[in-house]
């Protein structure tokens, strides 16, 4: 078995991919030669959810910044979807990589001094175009002076089995001395996306806390800017990408929502089981503290199944 520690871990979507043995979408994905040996967030929250759903050795609520290096045990993988938040796009004048910016550079800090054979990193399509492309540039170059081979990739989640047009960059560091040269995974749904109806399916529910009222609807329907409307998902295609915002999803907003009743103007947001099957979370997995925390761990997370092809797809440079 393959030790991974994992950083940024949330609830664990990328933790379930990696493990793997779990069933969405009625596909087996197999388990892997993986065991989590340690993981970090500085969210408790999410962090009762990952404890739920994994044994893991150990598992620490603390900013990594606080880590002392020494306290992580030796792994064979590090995995973590630094937080991106704190790179601005808002002010190009600002400093992209101030104190809030160096998340990043602990994940460096640990892949220095332990030396994995393989790091897996994740972040938003973003990264790879703010400021004009000299941001990964700068991470990639980080990652390389630790002494790894380091590629990066768009990595569309539709592709590979997710109902959500979700993209993410996922950065792959491969040791120097390993010798081996990796390469992303086939994607085996590239032409034949899954469609949203695979978590949502019964269009209509009872519980109306879900519903936006008339009011919120009205308003829509006056607002100035009418491309709101075009949010309503279709049931045949993958949804637009869900975030943490999920608990507070509006009709005035970018977020996408379910036209139930187009005769009535009835619409209603996912429910926190819908929301978990649009990131590829199984069924069997569960959710700790309010709904409201349900929603923004699924937001953030990384998703399974995705992520279990990157997982796989590392093994032949293990081996």
């Amino acid at each position: 078995m393959y030790k991974v520690v994992s950083l940024f871990s949330g609830c664990g979507g990328a933790d379930q991919g990696m493990l793997g043995g779990f069933e969405f979408n009625g596909i087996q994905y197999e388990k892997l030669p993986f065991s989590l040996v340690y993981a970090l967030d500085v969210d408790n929250k999410a962090l009762n959810t990952h404890r739920l759903n994994f044994d893991c050795d150990k598992v620490v609520c603390g900013d990594i910044c606080d880590i002392d290096t020494s306290d992580i045990p030796d792994h064979d993988v590090l995995v973590g979807g630094f937080p991106c938040q704190s790179f601005s796009t808002v002010n190009p004048t600002k400093d992209p990589f101030d104190d809030r910016a160096n998340l990043y550079k602990q994940m460096v800090r640990v892949v220095k001094e332990k030396q994995p054979k393989v790091f897996i990193a994740e972040n938003v399509k973003g990264l790879l175009t703010l400021h004009k492309g000299s941001i990964i540039a700068r991470v990639i170059r980080s990652f390389e002076d630790a002494g790894y081979v380091v590629k990066k990739e768009l990595i569309r989640c539709a592709d590979y089995g997710v109902p959500q047009r979700r993209e993410r960059v996922i950065i792959v560091g491969v040791r120097k001395d390993i010798n081996k040269e990796y390469s992303y995974p086939d994607a085996p749904n590239e032409n034949n996306w899954v469609p949203l109806s695979v978590a949502v399916t019964e269009l209509a529910i009872d519980d109306k806390k879900y519903y936006f009222s008339e009011k919120a609807v009205q308003g829509m329907k006056n607002a100035k800017n009418n491309m709101k409307r075009g949010l309503a998902q279709k049931l045949d295609e993958p949804s637009l990408t869900v975030t943490s915002h999920l608990a507070k999803v509006s009709l005035n907003s970018r977020d996408p929502v379910l036209l139930v009743d187009p005769e009535k103007e009835l619409y209603r947001r996912f429910t926190p089981k819908e929301a978990a099957r649009i990131q590829s979370f199984p069924d069997t997995f569960q959710f700790a503290g309010s709904e409201a925390d349900a929603y923004r761990q699924i937001g953030n997370a990384i998703p399974p199944v995705m992520f279990w092809h990157i997982a796989k797809s590392i093994l032949p440079v293990l081996e």
